[in-house]
């Protein structure tokens, strides 16, 4: 039983996305790592880079990566036989480079201007607990720079989706970048999804998020724990009922309890994949948006679409890093019916 996947020959590409583009720096460590240099378990936390320097140096980094919420996802987009681009700001250096070929080697078009100020790329301080969640440090630094003369019109209409991440709230000139893209993909009759990132996003920004998914989102990312804040309640089914008044497709992860995907009328549970040992929890929603984004794209419904994100997710959380290490359009074995 083998998805067929969709060949299109014409010359709208799927998804792009606008992102933080950072680096991920990834290490094992404890409970008393994360205490000692007061990291909150499981959420992301930014940093200037004087704190960015001195974490780094108390890490023992196992892994150099590209990163960010975003470009994860791109990277899964491609795994899967996907085509997309990316916007995001990078510096003229070292960085900068392993960021923009990490992307260029999938296919991923990325042509943003680089920074032309003095401060470095952007790097994710990631720590890896023995039970596989994440806690992350993150110093902006070029990312800050991105506003909307990043954002072309050609390359936005040239997309049947834009995907944006809710972490580019936390700089002034990245929120204007994505509101100015997601009118311009409404006029261009493309869609909208955006990913809520964080808990402690939401939290920093709940009016503004509320505000945009209302006018501009058509697909809405979160897990549990964003939802329940995004709708200051902490009853799930509480906040899907109002999430899906808000936006067209919400779709909520809930780690090993699989997924929440309401559409319409419809609410669909799903069940996550099971694997062998979870190792690293780093991008696993990243990638399940990859699969999801996929699917939709190419004319598969939304249940079809969240299994395909479930594989995804599942093959991430199998190895360290954020990135898929089998081709991902290889494990899409069943027509999910």
């Amino acid at each position: 039983m083998i998805v067929v996947m969709e060949k299109r020959d014409d010359a709208i590409r799927d998804v792009v996305g606008i992102g933080n583009a950072i680096v991920d720096i990834l290490a094992f460590a404890d409970q008393a790592f994360l205490t000692r240099n007061n990291l909150v378990k499981g959420s992301m936390l930014l940093v200037d880079v004087e704190r960015a320097v001195a974490i780094y140096e108390a890490m023992k980094p196992v892994l150099e990566l590209p990163g960010g919420s975003v470009s994860n996802t791109m990277a899964g987009i491609a795994s899967l036989g996907g085509t997309g681009s990316y916007i995001g700001k990078v510096h003229k250096d070292k960085l900068g480079e392993v960021f923009r070929e990490g992307l260029e080697s999938i296919g991923i078009g990325f042509t943003t201007t680089p920074s032309l100020y003095d401060v470095q790329t952007a790097r994710c301080l990631v720590i890896v607990t023995p039970d596989g969640q994440r806690s992350m440090a993150t110093y902006l630094g070029a990312c800050a720079e991105l506003g909307p003369d990043d954002v072309e019109a050609e390359i936005i209409s040239g997309h049947r989706l834009t995907y944006l991440e809710g972490y580019l709230w936390d700089a002034p000139m990245a929120k204007e970048a994505v509101i100015k893209a997601a009118k311009l993909a409404h006029r261009y009759g493309c869609q909208v999804a955006l990913t809520l990132s964080d808990s402690l996003c939401v939290d920093r920004h709940r009016e503004s998020f509320r505000n945009f998914i209302q006018n501009h989102v058509d697909i809405l990312f979160a897990n549990e724990e964003e939802i329940t804040s995004l709708y200051e309640t902490d009853k799930i089914d509480v906040a899907v009922e109002l999430g899906r008044q808000e936006c067209n497709l919400l779709v909520v992860t809930l780690g090993a309890q699989g997924s929440l995907i309401a559409s319409g009328d419809n609410l669909s549970k799903l069940d996550s994949i099971p694997v062998s040992q979870v190792v690293d929890t780093t991008g696993a929603g990243d990638l399940y948006a990859a699969g999801f984004l996929f699917g939709i794209t190419h004319g598969y419904d939304p249940v079809v679409s969240g299994r395909m994100g479930a594989v995804a997710a599942a093959e991430i959380i199998s190895h360290v890093g954020a990135r898929p290490e089998e081709s991902l359009s290889k494990l899409i074995t069943s027509p999910f019916d």
